[in-house]
């Protein structure tokens, strides 16, 4: 007997949507349409759209299924399908520059910390992204949004944005630095 739909990984049901079947793919959006449509959020800050392009990256996910590897990891697959549809939505609405930036500057990652100083430091670090977020750079902003927010890894966060993971960690490092120095700018004390 076959196990039920919710029972199945993405990939698997990936798989059973690619062999022809429309229906399983409602698992998929119901698994992530709540995080892509924050991920949109945090990621295009002023656009009243979001919903729009949120369902434009679902149905483009649908349109090329074919092209999905059953082997590695569908969430990733759809956030870079994601990070597209919102780079796009950016450069159509002229709102932000798109950054340049050389990943071939790498820098070591910084030195994890105690886990209780760790959790601490990840819960500031969220009220600092929930007032910060939306004055940071892009090239900042959306590694911090999708490691604090969506909890994805360094190695997920580098195969969406087509960046090496030290690039990540390099991202994350500056992009804390500089969210501390506009909280404390915004007269918050840590």
């Amino acid at each position: 007997m076959p196990k039920p739909l919710d029972k199945l990984t993405d990939e698997e049901i990936a798989k059973i949507v690619q062999s022809g079947k429309v229906e399983p793919f409602g698992v998929l959006v119901e698994r992530y349409e709540a995080k892509i449509t924050r991920y949109a959020r945090k990621f295009l800050f002023n656009c009243n759209d979001a919903e729009d392009i949120v369902q434009e990256v679902f149905l483009k996910a649908y349109v090329n299924i074919q092209s999905f590897d059953t082997s590695r990891k569908f969430s990733s697959w759809l956030y870079r399908i994601a990070h597209n549809e919102f780079i796009n939505a950016i450069k159509k609405k002229g709102k932000e520059p798109l950054p340049f930036f050389n990943p071939d500057i790498l820098f070591p990652h910084p030195v994890s910390e105690e886990n209780a100083d760790k959790e601490i430091n990840e819960k500031e670090l969220r009220q600092m992204l929930d007032k910060c977020l939306n004055k940071l750079n892009l090239k900042y902003r959306e590694p911090l949004a999708l490691y604090y927010f969506e909890k994805l890894s360094y190695k997920e966060i580098a195969d969406i944005l087509r960046v090496p993971i030290s690039t990540v960690g390099i991202r994350l490092q500056r992009g804390r630095q500089k969210m501390k120095l506009l909280f404390q700018k915004l007269n918050y004390h840590l």
